[in-house]
């Protein structure tokens, strides 16, 4: 990839940027937009100005700029991307399945992770992902392996992308002895612990629970767990963290439930009383948008204001064959399953891709990019946001902190 250091000023000429909403009465019914130059210095947005097609400057060809994605929830050290294709097994029915094949396997992925991890990273980044929160397994097969071999990627990929960090007990906390790895890992340089569904996998919600808070209470950590259960120990699981995070003001806005597939299963009443009571305590969902059976109440949590992070997850590996890598094609799910075809309701999916970051506020005033903002964009072949959400619209080049990755 062609790289430009970003300690120094340049210009992007011809942009395509939002500039507000067409209206017919009170319906949004277009998307307007102008060609601007965008002057990047030291790895934030300098200055925005009318296009001069004459400047001298990096030709944007008209396409469309876009706040870069961002990809919450991924598993950079455990996948099978970059190996010989392999389908997911049906031998391997239960996550004790899983975890039994993967103590088997471990040892012989990690002999390739750092560069196959690399080779996903370039592949997440070819499709406009330039921010991942990645879990990484802690266990005892593992050790800390996992985690040394993804900071060695990270650090080899640190002009380029940008990435938080979650311990994941993949393996269960106390189903293996992995409770002394959890305590050593939540010292070290990392941003989340992490958990699996302790009640199937531990025999315990409290137990496992308890010291998953502990950990991140003491050793300022938010907190992030895989949650699948759908049942009753779904319902109890989440009804902890909410009480955690409202006895721990510190939790607030750090703590998440991933898939927390047993919200899909409450009465419309219940999920409504759920959705408000993890908005009032500042605890969100990170969902990799199942569809089938498990259709996630995703519309209903925003209502009530709870913060909904979405990731691809599984990108070909041992549990998932589909994962797309591509966050707009996420957005698009999305608008498909909850039928956000408007205009407007497309503008607004996007955000889904990048962490609610948007050119356009509700009422279609232009809120980005503004001077000072961080250099983080996509080039995107296509005439709005609205489009480019519903034709997942080609990327073309992906900007981190000035960076030019592609």
């Amino acid at each position: 990839m062609d790289m430009i250091t970003n300690d120094h000023r340049y210009i992007f000429k011809n942009v395509l940027l939002e500039t507000g909403f067409e209206y017919d009465g009170e319906e949004v019914v277009k998307t307007k937009t102008a060609l601007f130059c965008v002057e990047i210095a030291g790895g934030k947005v300098n200055a925005i100005t009318p296009n001069d097609p004459g400047k001298d400057g990096i030709d944007a060809k008209g396409w469309l700029m876009l706040p870069a994605f961002k990809d919450m929830h991924a598993h950079l050290d455990k996948m099978l991307y970059g190996l010989p294709w392999q389908a997911v097994s049906e031998k391997r029915k239960t996550v004790k399945d899983q975890i039994a094949y993967e103590q088997q396997m471990i040892p012989e992925w990690l002999k390739t992770s750092v560069v196959r991890t690399e080779k996903l990273i370039d592949f997440l980044q070819s499709n406009g992902t330039h921010y991942i929160r990645s879990h990484f397994n802690i266990d005892p097969t593992s050790g800390f392996d996992s985690l040394k071999h993804l900071e060695t990627a990270l650090k080899n990929k640190e002009k380029t992308v940008g990435a938080e960090l979650v311990a994941f007990p993949q393996h269960g906390v106390f189903y293996t002895n992995t409770a002394p790895l959890l305590k050593e890992v939540a010292k070290m340089n990392i941003d989340f612990i992490g958990g699996v569904d302790p009640y199937s996998i531990d025999g315990s919600i409290e137990k496992t629970m308890d010291l998953i808070t502990q950990l991140a209470i003491d050793n300022n950590k938010g907190i992030d767990i895989h949650l699948h259960e759908a049942g009753e120990s779904g319902v109890k699981t989440i009804e902890y963290l909410i009480n955690r995070a409202n006895e721990n003001p510190a939790l607030r806005g750090k703590t998440f439930v991933s898939h927390a597939f047993a919200l899909a299963y409450l009465s419309t009443l219940d999920a409504e009383r759920m959705a408000a009571r993890l908005a009032e305590a500042g605890v969100g969902i990170v969902s990799s948008v199942p569809f089938g059976k498990t259709i996630m109440p995703i519309p209903l949590l925003r209502k009530h204001g709870v913060e909904v992070l979405v990731g691809n997850d599984n990108i070909q590996d041992h549990w998932n064959t589909f994962g797309p890598g591509h966050m707009l094609q996420k957005a698009k799910l999305i608008a498909g399953l909850y039928g956000y075809s408007s205009e407007w309701a497309l503008s607004r999916t996007l955000g889904f891709a990048t962490r609610y970051i948007l050119p356009l506020d509700d009422k279609g005033n232009q809120q980005w990019p503004k001077a000072g903002n961080d250099a983080n964009f996509v080039f995107l072949e296509a005439s709005c946001s609205a489009e480019a959400v519903a034709r997942v619209s080609p990327v073309k080049s992906l900007v981190h902190k000035g960076e030019i990755v592609f």
